[in-house]
């Protein structure tokens, strides 16, 4: 009798015992999940933020671009005015460009490119006959990224502005290269230019420069992107690879 009186005292401890551990476990399992979730939507609203000063910052830069764009183009015009028709002409695309397109958050490589095509026609206008342009495109239309919203507009404009801005564009022995290319879903563009022997004077207030460019691609493509800037002999080269692929795979991934 004491003996089952003792067998069924273990029996109920041991009972109690795993009823205890499963209280224990499940309230672990619980804490867990609620820390889970917590730290999820503490992520959730970190990134949100993150995106805010990321599109505040980008409205900063971008307040900052068109003026200056602007003021290039009509002292261009103005000081050429037998060139004032074909001039306005192509000034008008890039204005349509910039008050449409430009807002939004990406447009295509196609329409990058012909924008910066007519962007480079303006400033044509203000090289000497003698002087050597060469534009060159090599673009793959069969890429399925080609015409789909993944570049930030406007992109191409400092390296192009840059470039006439440093070279000589009175001098015969002068050049600047421009070549735009999209092949293995990626976007590239160079640009080089004779670096010009007068000194170009500082002006008080300048454009977008080289530092705002790259801070601009690397808020936006974060590590999706290369730029490099480097001269050879008075050759300044510029070279700029955004690869759009592996930037949509992230976007795709992270729900942007």
């Amino acid at each position: 009798m004491n003996t089952m009186l003792e067998n069924n005292t273990i029996t109920f401890i041991f009972l109690a015992i795993i009823l205890l551990l499963i209280i224990i476990i499940g309230f672990m399992v619980y804490q867990l999940m609620q820390s889970k979730k917590a730290k999820e939507n503490a992520e959730e609203s970190f990134y949100a933020l993150e995106r805010k000063v990321n599109d505040l910052q980008l409205e900063t830069l971008e307040s900052k671009l068109n003026p200056h764009l602007f003021k290039n183009i009509l002292n261009s015009i103005q000081s050429h005015a037998y060139q004032t028709y074909f001039a306005l002409d192509k000034l008008a695309n890039v204005l349509d460009y910039i008050l449409y397109e430009s807002k939004k958050k990406f447009v295509t490589a196609k329409e990058e490119i012909d924008f910066a095509l007519n962007l480079i026609e303006i400033n044509k206008i203000k090289i000497s006959p003698l002087f050597e342009l060469k534009i060159k495109t090599n673009i793959n239309k069969e890429d399925k990224l080609y015409e789909q919203p993944l570049l930030a507009p406007l992109i191409s404009i400092d390296l192009i502005e840059n470039a006439f801005k440093h070279a000589d564009l009175q001098s015969a022995d002068a050049f600047i290269s421009v070549v735009f290319e999209f092949k293995d879903n990626a976007f590239f563009m160079t640009v080089s230019n004779k670096i010009s022997d007068k000194k170009v004077l500082k002006k008080e207030r300048g454009g977008l420069g080289n530092t705002t460019l790259e801070h601009r691609l690397r808020i936006i493509y974060k590590n999706n992107f290369k730029l490099e800037r480097f001269t050879e002999n008075d050759i300044y080269i510029a070279h700029l690879k955004i690869d759009l692929l592996e930037y949509k795979t992230e976007m795709l991934a992270t729900g942007r």
